[in-house]
């Protein structure tokens, strides 16, 4: 698996510190500033070179996880917690371990779920059907037109004094 994330949040850290140096994790902290332990440092990392893994790191940071969108468009699996914060992307909606490998909020399960879905090769490939699946409601460009414009009517109706 791999991750490429600021670390600067204390969940964040807490995930560094149990897994950076664990054989199934290829992890690296891409900020300098305030970074507390110069060896997770390191050189950024093409989208490209991501798509090399089939597992990507998906953590939440001070909102949601800003990779979470092109990694499930793409062929890895997102690993993360289930998401607590909501966007247009409707977070709220995913699914477990059905859009992404979800993984216990204290990590601990990283290890045993990974192991699991490199044994069980059809169920990851499932997964990453799913995501394409569930980003496909984003690529049609009318509907989300449309759907900008009632969330517009439906603000400006709640405005009004």
């Amino acid at each position: 698996m791999v991750g490429r994330l600021a670390v600067c949040q204390p969940h964040r850290v807490k995930f560094w510190e149990m897994y950076f140096n664990h054989p199934m994790c290829d992890l690296g902290q891409t900020n300098k500033r305030h970074a507390k332990h110069p060896e997770w440092i390191v050189k950024h990392m093409t989208i490209g070179r991501h798509l090399d893994f089939k597992f990507i790191l998906c953590l939440e940071g001070n909102d949601v996880a800003t990779n979470l969108k092109w990694v499930m468009s793409s062929n890895s699996i997102a690993v993360m917690p289930k998401p607590t914060y909501e966007t247009w992307f409707m977070e709220g909606e995913l699914i477990g371990d059905y859009h992404y490998i979800e993984i216990k909020k204290d990590y601990s399960d990283l290890e045993e779920k990974l192991n699991y879905y490199i044994k069980h090769t059809n169920e990851a490939l499932k997964i990453i059907e799913n995501a394409h699946k569930f980003i496909e409601q984003f690529w049609d460009k009318k509907r989300e037109k449309l759907i900008s414009l009632l969330v517009l009517q439906k603000y400006f109706h709640y405005l009004k004094p």
